[in-house]
């Protein structure tokens, strides 16, 4: 019979807790998984004989913690603590299903999910678990357990990336069977497991086996329509088959900026010398891009994983928009921003926030900018301006995925000339936003309505606003940096004739 030794923290409180009120508590699941692992655990979840809230929230008190009733009709309950090393800890407690511990593990999703154990360290594995986690195998407790919670045919895709395991076989099968009774969990929930999965390394794994199960229509049914749409050269494949090297892609800028080791990419084909160029030219902005990641939106969600589902949705606006003309030639227009009110409209369906649609719906749209300026012989500081004008606070964003974009579409074809254009452009905006941001990007305004009103004689009106727009742009291209100039500029263009 296999032991574990539990940590101290929380399982002594827990334990002292629970003989108090008479009471059988059990650490179960992913805790114990992690334990068996030797893997670090990160939150606990404890099945309890009776009065799993209340013992929560004993729990919550006696670790100086907070906390959350999760669902009454369950007796479900939550305790967020900090461990003595500072890290904030989710107990979750809830009542046994079926008032008996065996009945519930065999109700969990996976064998590996569905241990636990007794007080003195003793393994309880009724499905199996253990001899699956030797093999690395996922497996479902039972051919119901899909149709039980459709969530967790998501849960287990993720899982499987995210510990290197295997969907064995017949789980794979009933996966196959019951992918579209993920339509039937709400939509937060299906957000929540979708941008869990967005966070892994190495997306694209994930993402083709949603793919291969039949899963991806249920949860992104645009992303479907990409397949077969076909593009002209540059583009080497058709639009789901670049999305996917956009987004693989995606990964390998990021990490040649922060300077963190390209590993091997899954799909992505550019040449090894791209990254080195990205790494030399960019790595200068590594913490500033690290930081600027690493900003949360909504939700404990950040702008790193929007950033990968843009790139998802990127060209979702291609299949609408496809056309042939005379020449043969294939042609998109106006894909972007058909894209980007397309893109917005799946992140409201799927609950997420205004704020991470509005700025899905941004990065869609202007994702073509930076190739557009690209043409250009040199970025002016007007340019910038109006680049970040259009892009706010999702510019940076945007040249990421650009980038990511300009080498899966060339892969091994890559232009010199085009690509070094790409970068000073990349370079160009990165510079102006992280160390030149109040000089062109948001310079702090030099006169106010108030102060053309007076100069001018005029009423308030839109017109006092259109000449505040104008006075910032040129105030961000340098052609005026005072208050005096300011004024002067406004005498010359703004007095009504």
């Amino acid at each position: 019979m296999t032991n574990i030794v539990l940590p101290d923290w929380p399982w002594q409180a827990v334990r002292r807790l629970a003989k108090e009120r008479g009471i059988q508590t059990w650490p179960v699941g992913g805790a114990v998984r992690d334990t068996l692992l030797d893997r670090p655990v990160h939150d606990w979840d404890f099945a309890v004989e009776r009065d799993a809230m209340k013992l929560a929230r004993a729990v919550a008190d006696a670790l100086d913690g907070d906390y959350f009733p999760l669902d009454v009709e369950r007796d479900t309950g939550r305790a967020i603590a900090t461990t003595p090393n500072g890290a904030r800890v989710e107990l979750d407690f809830a009542a046994l299903r079926g008032g008996d511990l065996e009945v519930d593990l065999l109700a969990r999703d996976f064998t590996i999910n569905a241990m636990a154990l007794n007080e003195t360290g003793a393994l309880i594995d009724p499905a199996g678990g253990q001899a699956d986690l030797s093999n690395c195998r996922i497996r479902a407790t039972s051919e119901r357990a899909f149709q039980d919670d459709p969530m967790r045919l998501l849960r287990g895709v993720r899982m499987e990336t995210e510990m290197g395991f295997e969907i064995e076989p017949q789980t794979a099968d009933w996966i196959q069977r019951d992918a579209s009774l993920v339509a039937l969990s709400s939509a937060e929930r299906a957000r929540d497991e979708f941008a869990r999965l967005l966070t892994l390394p190495r997306t694209v794994i994930p993402l083709q086996r949603l793919d291969e199960f039949g899963l991806l229509p249920h949860v992104a049914p645009e992303l479907e329509t990409l397949k077969g749409v076909t593009q002209s050269p540059p583009h080497r494949f058709d639009v789901w088959r670049h999305t996917l090297m956009t987004m693989d892609t995606l990964e390998g800028v990021v990490a040649a900026i922060t300077g963190q080791k390209v590993k091997k990419r899954v799909l992505a084909d550019a040449p090894i010398a791209a990254w080195g160029d990205i790494a030399r030219v960019l790595g200068q902005f590594a913490n500033d891009v690290t930081a600027h990641l690493a900003v949360e939106i909504s939700g404990g969600r950040d702008r790193a994983m929007l950033l990968k589902l843009a790139a998802l949705l990127h060209d979702v606006g291609k299949p609408q928009t496809w056309s042939q003309g005379e020449d043969g030639r294939i042609h998109f227009y106006n894909h972007e921003p058909v894209g980007a009110q397309m893109a917005a409209r799946r992140l409201k369906k799927l609950r997420f926030s205004r704020d991470e649609a509005e700025r899905i719906r941004t990065i869609v749209g202007q994702h073509l900018r930076p190739a557009h300026l690209s043409r250009a012989e040199k970025v002016t500081r007007r340019a910038v301006y109006r680049y970040f004008r259009a892009t706010s606070c999702a510019g940076v964003d945007v040249v990421l995925l650009s980038l990511a974009d300009h080498l899966a579409t060339y892969g091994p074809n890559l232009q010199e000339q085009r690509w070094t254009r790409r970068l000073i452009v990349a370079e160009t905006l990165l510079h102006h936003c992280f160390e030149r941001y109040e000089e062109t990007v948001a310079p702090p305004p030099l006169v106010t309505g108030n102060d053309l009103m007076a100069e001018l004689g005029l009423n308030p009106g839109p017109n006092i606003g259109q000449l505040l727009d104008k006075l910032r742009e040129a105030q961000a291209a340098g052609e005026v940096n005072t208050r005096e100039e300011a004024l002067a500029l406004v005498r010359k263009i703004g007095r009504p004739t």
